[in-house]
This record gives structure tokens, sequence and C-alpha cells, in this order.
């Protein structure tokens, strides 16, 4: 089997038990609504505007509802030395790393076509083409939050404090994508010039790209530890 298609069958394992349970789905959803609304309403209204608000809204959001989501990438597989099993089978490690990732920006993007509907109603952005560039952002802004994320669930799932050590792991690496995200999504909402936006969003790619590869490379090492 090849590394494509051992890929495409261990992520479509994962969405389907996903699909059957949607515990992680359900789980990031309930927390995006309620981060909104706890800005909407902790918010000093005479002193912040929504609109001021809402970009940092979003990223926070989003960041914090993608850890969540990433808290259950590999916990099934540590139920009855399922990973092991995975381990044994006749795929790579790049394999198991690539279909992981899949499964993960996969389930991370339906929370945020969920998600950011929620902001724009709760925090009145306006309906308009920007938001697809918002939404490119985000699909950006994902890939950044996954690839480190899929590399480090990999790495917690061996130890005892799974869900409390990843968010430790993963957040300082989710802090340039989340930066990078923010800015450009300023400029998108302030009718920025395209070439304002299109710098940001480079250097997120480049982010994405560089650290895709570097989990790519790193991920055979923290299977066979």
């Amino acid at each position: 089997m090849t590394v494509g298609r051992a890929a495409l069958a261990i992520a479509a394992k994962d969405l389907r038990i996903e699909w059957r349970h949607r515990t992680a789905f359900a789980t990031s959803v309930v927390f995006a609504v309620l981060v909104l609304m706890v800005f909407v309403f902790a918010r000093d209204q005479g002193s912040v505007s929504l609109t001021t608000l809402a970009p940092t809204v979003l990223w926070v959001m989003l960041a914090l509802a993608t850890v969540v989501t990433l808290n259950r990438a590999f916990l099934l597989e540590r139920e009855n030395a399922a990973l092991d099993g995975i381990l044994l089978a006749p795929v790579s490690a790049t394999a198991l790393f690539w279909g992981k990732w899949l499964a993960n920006i996969a389930l991370v993007m339906v929370v945020e076509a969920v998600a950011i509907p929620l902001w724009v109603m709760f925090f009145n952005v306006e309906p308009s083409v920007r938001l697809a560039g918002i939404g490119a952002v985000a699909v950006l802004a994902a890939i950044g939050f996954t690839a480190p994320g899929t590399l480090f669930s990999a790495m917690a799932v061996r130890t005892r404090f799974a869900e409390l050590l990843l968010p430790v792991l993963l957040l300082p690496f989710v802090i340039p994508p989340l930066f990078f995200a923010s800015q450009a999504t300023v400029r998108i909402l302030g009718d920025a010039p395209a070439g304002d936006i299109w710098g940001w969003l480079r250097l997120l790619a480049l982010y994405d790209i560089a650290f895709l590869a570097l989990a790519t490379m790193l991920f055979p090492m923290v299977m066979d530890q």
C-alpha cells in the first residue's frame, strides 16, 4: 500500500469514528460558543466596541478550539494498545502522520465552518466578500495549528497526562500562526491594501510549509521512542 493510500485509509478511519460519536466536534463547538459569550458580555461596552474586539476574539476562539480538538487526536489509539497495532501494520510512520493530520485538519475546518458564522453573528460583522478572505486565512491558520499539533499529540499520548501536556507543548508553536493570522484579519476587516495583506499571508504559508515538512521528518523518530 502506498503512503498516500495508507494515509487516506487512516484519515477515513478517524473521521468515521468521530462521525459516530462527535465528541471532539461537539466539545470544540461548545467551547467556541462559550469563548464568544465571555467576550461579548465581559467587555466594557462604553470603551470597547464589538468591531474593535472582533479580530482578537476570532483567533482566541479558533486557537483554543483547535487545541481542544487536537486533544483527542491519539487518545483513541491509547485504548487497548491500538497504537501498537497500527505501528505493526505494513505502513510507514509517515503515512500515519499524514493520515492523522488529514483527519485533524478536516475536523478543525468543520469546527471553523461552524464557529466563524457564530462569530459573525455575535460581533455584528458585516457579511461581504471580506469573509472569503477571512475564510482563506482560517484555512492557512488551521494548517499551522494542526501540523505541530499532530506531532505533539503523538508525543503526549504516551504520557499519563496527555490532556494537560499537549496544550503546554503546542501553545508556543501556535503563537506565530496566530500572530500572522490576526494581523491579516485586522487588515482584511479594515479594507487595507492587498499588498499589506499578502505579506502576512505569505508568512503564514511559509510557516505551514516549514512545519509540515519538519513534522513529517520528526514523526518517525517520535514513534520509535
